[in-house]
Order: structure tokens, then sequence, then C-alpha cells
């Protein structure tokens, strides 16, 4: 039996639960299987010992420890995989695909376990996970500007690295800090610095994949075509990305944000209407998020609290001008701005207290965690106030919930919507984040549906305000209630989230999986599937 490498503390739902092991696992022969991945390994760097199977005392501690939604994870009980290959080389993801594709195992990948729907590490039929975290070494070359970062580096890490080389270098991407690199590349990827720079895929200029084949390719070899699809089509119906080159971008000495709190007896309404028509249309170096949380004072004395978060590429004195000029209505003061240098800027974002280290950066696994169902939507039109008043009493009726609205125009309007696969261009103002989170205490899993109705009950009453034929939705927000083909390849099942995730680039994504993957072997409950061939006649 393996020894745990290190602690964490087993949920309480689960203590509840045996560690059943799935019909499944017994039809696998392990021992033949642990071989195969040992034949088709570099034999300098012993697979053996990053093979986790069900006996293994410290299976569940891995399996737990990058399962990041507690619903999905507690859903998935008596659902685990028949083991969990923790590759700490690159041979070791090609020899799980051959040896999973030889014992009909399907495959999951999973690199920081941010997938919302955790399908990076659940399965309704026999498979493993690759768990990519140990691959994430980091080359941050300064003479190109450019960086490869492995599949298995977090944002944090990124961040952390590329702060070390330069103060005045910087990347678009997310804002958690423990994002795994592999999947939140993929799905597109984006943060504060999306009106200036585009999203992380639209800074990516090379990558690494291993295809069904056990091959390593880079960009020449896989050829544009697939490159052009592993930006924002999400990977993992292609192939296992090992790594990304990226090109870093200038930021400036110091940058400044702040953050600033309405209710609804405060004006929220009005400057939420009135932040629609302003942050989409604001310069490229100023990012304006509004999120809405309800907050209650006790009975029935609730109300909606609206917070608008600012990060400007620039000092504050600029800041306020712009503001003062464009968006005076919400009354920007000096002592609502903090100047810091841009790494200092993802800790406030993230949430930590001004003047903490930038080494919480190096904190791989995500701690804190919660149960959630999270849905997405993009508006192409202001939601007029009476869609506010909707949505505020709607959250107010949940109260487990918070909404995030992330501004579009700058950059993102200048890329065409067939540059990637990623769809989502000009002619949105803005994407919204609904999430509907809960706790142990507040039930736990036996609550879960309870939940994951309300989160559809907010999702509903914004209908009349959001996309439309298709309602669109963000990939990288995974969100089975927008289609799924549970494992199986039927393309006209598949074209309906197809459309919502990925627009007019959804036929073309098909057809490069085609290519790639004609057999299949990479699939999820939300996968692409190679374009049928014609029928002859």
């Amino acid at each position: 039996m393996k020894a745990l490498s290190s602690t964490l503390p087993i949920l309480p739902i689960l203590v509840l639960l045996s560690i059943s092991l799935v019909s499944a696992y017994d039809q696998i022969d392990l021992a033949k299987f642990s071989r195969c991945l040992t034949t088709h390994s570099d034999s300098s760097v012993p697979i053996a010992d990053a093979i986790f199977t069900q006996r293994d005392v410290s299976f569940q501690h891995f399996y737990q420890l990058r399962a990041n939604n507690l619903r999905t994870l507690a859903a998935a009980v008596n659902s685990k995989p028949v083991a969990i290959i923790t590759a700490k080389h690159p041979s070791h993801a090609q020899a799980a695909v051959v040896c999973a594709k030889r014992h009909g195992l399907q495959l999951r990948i999973r690199s920081g376990g941010h997938d919302y729907e955790g399908l990076s590490y659940t399965s309704n039929v026999s498979f493993v996970i690759l768990d990519m975290f140990n691959l994430s070494s980091i080359d941050i070359d300064m003479g190109t500007e450019t960086a490869w970062v492995q599949a298995g580096a977090t944002t944090g890490e990124l961040y952390y690295k590329i702060a070390e080389k330069s103060k005045l270098h910087g990347f678009p991407a997310g804002v958690c800090t423990t994002l795994g690199i592999g999947g939140h590349f993929s799905g597109g990827g984006y943060g504060f610095l999306m009106r200036k720079y585009g999203l992380t895929i639209d800074n990516v200029i090379d990558a690494q994949l291993i295809d069904a084949n056990g091959r390593i390719h880079n960009r020449r070899s896989m050829g544009e075509d697939v490159f052009w699809a592993i930006r924002g089509g999400g990977t993992t119906s292609f192939g296992i990305i090992l790594s990304w080159r990226v090109k870093l971008v200038p930021v400036p000495p110091k940058v400044t944000v702040f953050t600033v709190q309405r209710t609804l007896e405060q004006g929220a309404t009005e400057l939420a209407y009135r932040w629609q028509k302003v942050a989409p249309k604001l310069p490229k170096n100023l990012f304006l998020r509004l999120q809405a949380v309800p907050v209650n004072n006790g009975g029935n004395n609730k109300t909606i609290s609206v917070s608008f978060f600012a990060h400007f590429l620039g000092k504050t004195d600029k800041l306020i001008r712009l503001m003062n000029k464009k968006f005076p209505e919400l009354g920007l003061s000096r002592d609502d701005c903090f100047e810091m240098s841009w790494v200092e800027s993802i800790l406030y974002w993230a949430g930590f207290p001004n003047g903490t280290s930038i080494d919480v950066l190096l904190n791989r696994v995500q701690t804190s965690r919660v149960y959630y169902k999270t849905k997405s939507d993009y508006y192409k039109t202001v939601i007029p106030k009476k869609g506010l008043k909707t949505l505020w009493a709607t959250i107010m009726d949940i109260e487990d919930v918070s909404v995030q609205l992330n501004p579009y125009g700058g950059r993102m309007e200048e890329i065409s919507d067939k540059e990637t696969a990623f769809a989502h261009r000009a002619g949105n103002l803005f994407k919204v984040q609904y999430t509907v989170h809960w706790k142990e205490s507040d039930g736990g899993i036996y609550e879960a549906d309870r939940f994951v109705k309300l989160s559809r009950m907010l999702y509903r009453a914004m209908t009349p305000y959001a996309s439309s034929n298709p309602r669109e939705a963000f990939i990288n927000y995974r969100d089975l209630d927008v289609g799924t083909n549970k494992n199986s390849t039927d393309f006209e099942i598949t074209k309906v989230y197809g459309a919502k995730y990925f627009g007019k680039n959804f036929k073309r994504i098909t057809a490069v999986k085609a290519m790639i993957d004609p057999g299949n072997f990479f699939k999820n409950e939300q996968s692409i599937p190679p374009l049928p061939t014609p029928p002859l006649h």
C-alpha cells in the first residue's frame, strides 16, 4: 500500500458512505493494465509509483484532492475510477492513452479539478483519471517574452514565475489562482486583462498535444486546424495537452484597483443599469466587473449589495479623471483606490487581504470548497430596469447565490469569432455567471436537488433578456443543463450544446475532431463528436 504524501480531511458526506468498488473495477485485470503502462512508459521514470487503485490507502486522498465541486464529488461516490495515474513524465500520459484504449477504459484528464460538473474526475462508464498535476514546469524566456507552461501548473504559479522574472510583464488568465493551466486555457480563459489583451487563447502561440494514438504533436505537426480547435474548443475532445507556449504581455509598474459597493437603498439599480452602457465602452486598460449578492439584515429586511470591482493599467490620478468623465454616478474617490504591482493586483482580485505575500500564489490546491451549481449567459442588449428588479428579487429569494457580470468590448471586439474556436466575440456587452452555493451545514449533497432547482429558476427568470437562438453559454462554466450526449456519439444531440458553446464554429470543430480523433476515443458527456461522413449515394 502506498502511504499518503500529505493529509486532506475526508468530506463528511464521504465518511458516511462506504468506498464501494464499482462492478467495472472487478472486471478490469489491473495487473495487465499496470504492466501495459510500464511497458509504454519511459523506464527512467518508473510509472509504478504514479498508479493508484481503489485498493491503495491513498486512493481516496488523491481522488478528492483536486475535485473542487463538492456537489459532483459527493454525487459520484459510487462511481470512481478504476485507477488514478498521477503522471510524472510525458510518457506516462502517452501510456495512459495506449493502455486505456487497449483495455476498453475511458480516459478523463484532470489538471486543476475546477470542471464545474466534475467531468474531469467522474464518469458513468469504466474509466481512469489521468492527473496532470505533477507535470507543472514553467519555463520563461524573457529574451522572446514567451513561456512554456505545462498543463498541471496553476495560474497562480504562472503569475508568480512571471513576477520573479519581470515587474513589467503579466499574462491574461483567470482570477482564481488554483486553476489548472491545461483546462483553463483550452476553454478560452479570461480575466481582468481580457479587454486589453483578449483571452488566454489569444496569447497562445504553440502547444504540445498527445493524440489518440499516444503521439506527441506540436503546432506544426498537429496542423493549423487542430491548433485552431484546441484554443477554445475544450482540448479533452481532441487529446491531452502537455504544455502551452504563451506570449507574455506588457503591464505598467503600478496598476490601480478599487471596490465600490452600493445597496438598493443607495441607488444600486440605477448604477447597474448605467454600468451596462458604460463598462463595455471604457478604454481597453480598464476592466470594471459588477457583482450582485443578496444581503439579509434579519427577518424580512433583505436588500442587494452591488459591488463594482475595477482593474486599471495605470495610476490612481488618471483613473479618477477617467471615471469622473465616463461614470461619475459611481462617485469614485481616492480613498477607494489602491496602487500596487500587477502581481499584487492578482492577490487583490483573488480576495486575499492587502499585504499578503505573493508566496500564496504557490498554494496549488483549493482548500475552501463548497457545493455549487453554476450557469452562464451572454447579453447582447442592456437589461432594462424591470429586468434588474426581477434579478434582484430572484436572488433575494435564493439567498445563497452570487451573480457576476463581466464586461466585453475593447480587444474582444477586434478579434474575429473565427480566429479561434471560441466564438463569443463582438456583439456581446457582457458575460454573466450565476452561482448558487451551499455548505455541508446547509444539507450538503442531500439538498443538492433543491439548490440546483433554484439555479434553474434564476436562469429562467433572465430568459427574456439573455442571448437567444441559441442561448449562448461559456464552455469553461460547464453546465450539463445546456445539453448532454450521455457518453454517446449522437451528432444531433451534440448539436444542441455545441451551438450554445461554439456558435457557428461548431461544424468546423467537429470536422477537426474527425481529423485528429476519428474513433472518438476522447469523449465525455459534453465532448465534441467527429463530423459524420456523408452517406454515399
